[in-house]
């Protein structure tokens, strides 16, 4: 069941899955992402190892707070702060955090300036963000931007841009119930997809990837055709004692064939 939690003078809609005794894995999506992308079923099938699995709308995401349109006026540590508060608010001590694409960066705040907060970090389809590392594929179809005043156009947009992420792992049905139920969810779901973007990039307070001394796991596709292999490679590069899983074949959605491993490895 979604419960709404005050956090940092703003709402947070979050949903537990599982015993709440059990060690907790707090995920956090990428950009645009609620936490519907967190399929209910991995969720379920987390806890059923034992964890006690929280998913989330972050910010101008699902039914949490939103705000104006390309003017959001918060920051990725602003993220990271929401993400501590709302362990706060569930009387959490520590979680393992799992964070995919662009939430990489709020997941590295919490593990450099919240390391207390912090068992573990899974990095999933995520970047150091260095120059020189590859750009998209050539082949990512350039979709440009949907026409807001029409809500086909909007779902036919995202359901397109998760085609051209997916590297085959596509189903158009059950993607399309989600893009669905998603904009259903949304408070603006305009601010959903430009919000994130608009936002101020910062790091953390006290240092960088080399700083995290808590175990990290990042977990990469070799199809990833936003960000190709050698991103996640990077990643590991840049931790002490970071540990690589490549998932042959995956795109850049952590999609179903691979919740298995996933959960094997989160394990670990």
């Amino acid at each position: 069941m979604e419960n709404f939690y005050e956090v940092n003078g703003i709402e947070l809609c979050a949903e537990t899955y599982g015993d709440p005794a059990d060690p907790a894995v707090l995920l956090i999506h990428g950009a645009t992402a609620s936490m519907l992308w967190w399929d209910s079923r991995l969720c379920s099938a987390l806890a059923a190892r034992g964890r006690f699995v929280i998913r989330y709308d972050q910010r101008d995401t699902g039914r949490s707070t939103s705000f104006p349109v390309g003017d959001p006026g918060y920051a990725m540590s602003d993220l990271a702060a929401d993400a501590v508060g709302l362990l706060d608010a569930l009387g959490i001590d520590q979680a393992q955090v799992v964070a995919q694409s662009m939430s990489g960066g709020t997941a590295l705040i919490l593990g450099v300036d919240h390391p207390a907060r912090v068992a573990s970090l899974t990095f999933v389809s995520t970047s150091t963000g260095d120059e020189g590392l590859p750009g998209p594929s050539p082949g990512m179809p350039r979709l440009g931007t949907p026409d807001f005043n029409d809500p086909a156009a909007i779902e036919e947009y995202v359901v397109r841009s998760i085609e051209a992420e997916a590297a085959g792992h596509f189903d158009e049905t059950s993607t399309r119930t989600l893009v669905r139920q998603d904009m259903a969810r949304a408070k603006n779901y305009e601010a959903s997809l430009t919000n994130h973007f608009a936002t101020t990039f910062d790091g953390p307070r006290n240092g960088d990837f080399g700083d995290l001394t808590m175990p990290v796991l990042v977990m990469h596709g070799d199809a990833d055709p936003l960000l190709p292999l050698p991103h996640g490679e990077a990643v590991r590069d840049a931790v002490p004692g970071a540990r690589l899983v490549v998932l042959p074949g995956m795109g850049h959605r952590l999609s179903a064939p691979y919740w298995d491993s996933f959960i094997d490895e989160l394990g670990e």
